[in-house]
């Protein structure tokens, strides 16, 4: 066992050691880099070394799988477009940071459930779970799900691993040219103040509950920067009002205009969080990701994006497929593509690579004041 144990941390330290002089001379020392499926500038070495993804079953890519939850999604028909089938992802294949990975000219970021030792943690870590939220409260009704801070205290013991074999001035280096995707806030909303068993909505009125969320967020993200993160992007929350969940919830089929400005003050939030930031942590750089706006496009003009079915999941049971979400081995619809909603809550991979796509090079109606190309290259 001692033997063993020495052996990966000599590993482990090689790694890290390969991650900090790449980051220092710009060199690729011979390595070869896993190609790149969806980028047009495929089999070019990564823009930075690693990314670090926190969130929920937007990008969760299986950490719940093994937990105590009914927030799983590893079973068919998840991942039915997945090259391997299901994984834990809450889509029919890949999620945002999936196509953001490839194109950063990163492979696939392993969950953190998965990735035990230095040769799996060499690009990143996912640490997402789905239900969890800003608030540890925040989805008890799944039972099971690692809430932010927790997966900011998984991110440390990650660390600690690293800066035991390296050292911390050299991780910091390190880190500091690293991407942090951090996407929460939707089941601070769906699995918490719109929930009837949830004291929230009767302690705070919805201005007051989003001043919460952000005064928990800044302490978050100025948790991670002072564990060394520096370039941060934010995915804003998108128009929940217009999810099959909630659709499902009245006869008329139409976004819910209410949850839609209910969660408004979040997203106004956000950015002031994001500017506040940038203001008082020296060396930060913020991206923010106006998934509320990215929506708002792509239900305006979805026909000249190619979806023709906006107001109802691919899988799940009940009105607008939203009632009841994606049962294991329900036959999902035939054209996946054309949909923009895969369940009663997610978007379908068609959307997730599109909205990747647009936070990667899109301009400043999308994603602000730096896209993540632009982030990565600073």
């Amino acid at each position: 066992m001692g033997q063993d144990n020495n052996n990966n941390k000599v590993k482990f330290s090689g790694i890290c050691l390969f991650l900090f002089l790449f980051l220092v001379n710009g060199q690729d020392f011979g390595f070869a880099f896993p190609p790149v499926s969806s980028s047009d500038d495929a089999k070019r070495p990564p823009m930075v070394p690693a990314m670090f993804i926190f969130g929920d079953s937007l990008i969760d890519n299986g950490n719940n799988n093994n937990l105590p939850s009914f927030a799983k999604a590893n079973y068919f028909p998840y991942g039915i477009d997945f090259n391997g089938g299901p994984t834990g992802r809450f889509s029919n294949g890949y999620t945002m940071v999936d196509e953001i990975a490839e194109l950063l000219g990163l492979p696939l970021i392993p969950p953190y459930t998965e990735a035990t030792n230095g040769d799996q943690w060499r690009y990143g870590v996912n640490y997402a779970s789905a239900a969890a939220g800003i608030l540890d409260i925040t989805g008890r009704n799944f039972v099971g799900r690692i809430p932010f801070n927790q997966q900011i205290q998984n991110f440390e013991s990650t660390l600690d691993q690293i800066t035991s074999n390296l050292g911390a001035p050299d991780v910091a280096q390190a880190l500091s040219r690293c991407i942090f995707f951090v996407g929460m806030g939707s089941n601070d909303y769906l699995n918490n103040y719109l929930m009837p068993n949830y004291p929230t909505r009767g302690q705070y009125n919805p201005q007051q509950f989003a001043d919460l969320l952000a005064q928990q967020y800044t302490q978050q993200l100025t948790k991670l920067y002072n564990l060394g993160a520096r370039k941060f992007v934010i995915a804003g929350i998108g128009l929940m009002g217009c999810i099959p969940s909630i659709l499902a919830q009245s006869d008329s089929g139409v976004c819910s205009e209410p949850v839609n400005q209910l969660t408004l003050p979040f997203s106004q939030n956000t950015k002031a969080v994001i500017n506040n930031l940038t203001i008082n942590l020296p060396g930060s750089k913020f991206s923010y990701i106006d998934i509320r706006s990215m929506f708002t496009d792509l239900l305006n003009n979805h026909d000249s994006y190619g979806f023709s079915v906006v107001n109802r999941g691919c899988c799940g049971i009940g009105r607008n497929r939203g009632q009841i979400t994606c049962l294991p081995f329900q036959m999902p619809c035939p054209e996946r593509e054309k949909y923009i909603f895969w369940d009663a809550f997610h978007p379908t991979e068609a959307v997730n690579i599109m909205f990747g796509k647009n936070a990667f090079n899109g301009g400043k109606n999308f994603v602000y004041p730096f896209n993540i190309q632009e982030l990565a290259r600073l």
